[in-house]
């Protein structure tokens, strides 16, 4: 039986309705399975910011790595000492000397911050660490002599505001004694490493040149304080140079 034009055009019509019919239902259900995808991708891609944590360890207790000892801040109780002093196996300016002790976190990391600058080709050691607050009483007392109280509390803390009575502070010079305890220290190959990678090892150099107004105490190139490699990493990130400004803790060069 033939088909007349009229029905050959029905057919095509009907068949066309239908090819768009299953091209919608197919584009719709693609664009629902791959909606859950989509989200998932978006999701994976979103970056959580995770704040530092500023309150994990105390400022004012003598015995936290993140403890703030300057100049309005002292120590609490004023003669405190700590308890798990050691000798840090490193080269040492006065052997067998009280000062050259560091508390075990700080001496440690020395250890292995020497080793790393020595791989370097530079040779690290320890001028002075803890100091008692007796220890600071005669040493403070002798600069005061020498220079004048005004003088000397310009590069010298009074007992009991000293960061080396933590435990915590290592003053570090060249092992040939090149710059010793000098700003000079600075502008050796050591004092670079020193500024450059401390930070790695859990130390920031304390007394920059930019914060004496801060900080209360002139440039100390050799002074280092120990706070840990997870404050230093991030206030090296951050580009903030002293713990007063990271703590929002008062400092300046008035006791």
């Amino acid at each position: 039986m033939g088909y007349t034009r009229s029905t050959m055009k029905k057919y095509l019509v009907t068949i066309l309705i239908i090819l768009v019919v299953l091209v919608g239902v197919i584009l719709f259900a693609s664009q629902k399975a791959t909606a859950p995808s989509s989200q998932a991708s978006q999701k994976s891609t979103t970056v959580k910011t995770i704040r530092f944590n500023k309150s994990l360890y105390s400022t004012t207790d003598p015995a936290s790595l993140w403890v703030v000892v300057n100049k309005p801040h002292g120590l609490s109780p004023i003669n405190y000492a700590p308890t798990d002093l050691v000798t840090p196996n490193v080269p040492l300016r006065v052997a067998g000397n009280e000062s050259m002790q560091l508390r075990a976190a700080p001496a440690a990391a020395l250890e292995s911050m020497f080793s790393a600058a020595k791989q370097a080709g530079l040779q690290l050691m320890v001028a002075s660490g803890y100091r008692s607050y007796d220890y600071q009483v005669k040493l403070y007392g002798d600069y005061v002599k020498a220079s004048g109280q005004a003088a000397a509390d310009t590069y010298s803390a009074r007992p009991g505001h000293s960061e080396h009575q933590t435990g915590l502070a290592v003053d570090v010079e060249p092992i040939g004694k090149n710059c010793e305890l000098d700003q000079c220290f600075g502008d050796t190959a050591e004092g670079k490493w020193v500024a450059t990678n401390s930070y790695r090892y859990g130390f920031i150099v304390r007394y920059t040149p930019a914060d004496q107004a801060i900080t209360g105490y002139e440039a100390e190139p050799w002074h280092l304080r120990y706070v840990g490699a997870s404050l230093a990493g991030e206030m090296h990130t951050k580009g903030i140079t002293t713990l007063e400004q990271f703590f929002g803790v008062s400092g300046g060069p008035n006791y």
